[in-house]
């Protein structure tokens, strides 16, 4: 799996821009490279953990193996600047796509398109500039967990879980994303790429998880164009794409005004949730450039910092 097969050259070059605004995104963390106390790969040998899949088997301690029958890795001391987590939201309302999605991108059909393209420039970026990056896919459980690493050749596995399809499967957000949190090593970015489409209060609890474990967090909010301004008209069948039984034929003109002012409340209570717990909320719609939107956000982060 190469990032062309996710991303063009051009677009590359664009996120490829992004780098020094991006730094201001981990000016919390780090001051250029540095040592860090925390483990990695490098140097000082620091302690052993247990395997876990996705793990280099070539850090595997074998005399340790050779001794207990157990799988253990050896950790080091390393020089690192950040380490970011995405969370890549692949439920069946993902799966969504209407005629405007994509914009100029033949290759955006759906939120969960949309997603993948995002997420695989993110992790390019990060580790282009040394970054650590690690990937959890959820639907109703973590799916795909890809271990944090900031070598080059990591990207090969980030680009392999995220070409997985869009499942047909529901989601609780808040209940995913609080099992997530219980799980995520020390502090760090913690980035959520998802619709956004869930119980704000379950979401809410969970953020305050994640920010109590003192990781920053950014929550890319993808919706299709359709979500936001509701253009249908005449009848027209409604299917629930995490439960496809659940199928309804109504009016949409005599719905629209009732859709639209929840759909405000809901964006509204998530906006807020987000702020309470000082957590970046960046919606996009998928008919737009998911390069303009990164250079919108880094240029929004550094007139804040």
């Amino acid at each position: 799996m190469r990032i062309l097969d996710l991303v063009t050259p051009k677009e590359l070059s664009r996120v490829a821009r992004l780098q020094l605004l991006a730094r201001q995104v981990v000016e919390g963390f780090c001051s250029g490279r540095h040592r860090s106390p925390h483990k990695g790969f490098s140097v000082e040998f620091k302690e052993h953990r247990p395997y876990v899949r996705g793990d280099e088997l070539r850090n595997i301690d074998w005399k340790v193996f050779g001794k207990s029958d157990r799988l253990y890795i050896r950790e080091y001391e390393e020089e690192t600047n950040l380490r970011c987590t995405l969370l890549v939201d692949r439920s069946g309302s993902m799966r969504y796509g209407g005629q405007r999605a994509g914009g100029n991108s033949p290759e955006v059909k759906t939120k969960y398109d949309y997603a993948q393209q995002l997420a695989a420039a993110l992790s390019y970026l990060m580790l282009a500039q040394q970054d650590a990056v690690g990937l959890i896919t959820f639907d109703d459980e973590p799916r795909d967990q890809i271990p944090t690493r900031s070598r080059p050749s990591h990207l090969k596995a980030v680009m392999k879980a995220l070409a997985a399809d869009a499942t047909r499967r529901e989601t609780d957000l808040g209940g995913v994303f609080q099992r997530i949190a219980s799980k995520l090593g020390r502090r760090g970015l913690v980035i959520v790429i998802s619709d956004g489409m869930g119980d704000v209060a379950s979401i809410a609890r969970s953020l305050t998880q994640f920010r109590s474990k003192n990781h920053e967090v950014l929550f890319f909010q993808v919706l299709d164009p359709d979500e936001m301004d509701f253009p249908f008209s005449g009848r027209i069948q409604f299917r629930d794409l995490e439960n496809e039984s659940n199928q309804h034929v109504v009016d949409s003109q005599s719905i629209r005004e009732a859709y639209l002012q929840r759909l405000a409340e809901h964006q509204a209570e998530l906006q807020n949730a987000c702020r309470r717990n000082r957590v970046d909320f960046f919606p996009i719609t998928t008919d737009r450039p998911f390069d303009d939107a990164l250079h919108e956000y880094f240029a929004m982060r550094r007139r804040i910092r």
